[in-house]
């Protein structure tokens, strides 16, 4: 059953070079896990509460492909590159 990784990330005043080394790095430890971005930033428009940041959602084919994925050495190696520059929350969700 598909699952979604899904990150809420708070923006900084200014984006460190490490987060866009991270940008590009994430897209090659994905490829083994056949996960996909759904969502990537982009616009963004509040309906209820208070929402600071971006949002990630990332496609995956299964659970055990997304925990993979984040428990993998190539993702593990590069997550530093996020979590020491920006705040922010992750899930993994099964799908429907």
């Amino acid at each position: 059953m598909t699952a979604y990784m899904l990150a809420h990330l708070r923006r900084p005043e200014e984006i460190h070079p490490d987060v866009l080394e991270y940008k590009e790095k994430v897209e090659v430890a994905l490829r083994p896990f056949s996960g996909r971005f759904i969502v990537r930033g982009g616009q963004l428009e509040v309906r209820e509460g208070v929402w600071p940041g971006d949002v990630v959602l990332v496609e995956f084919p299964s659970m055990e492909q997304a925990r993979g994925f984040y428990d993998s050495a190539a993702y593990q190696e590069i997550l530093p590159l996020r979590t020491d520059h920006l705040d922010g929350d992750l899930i993994i969700v099964e799908g429907v």
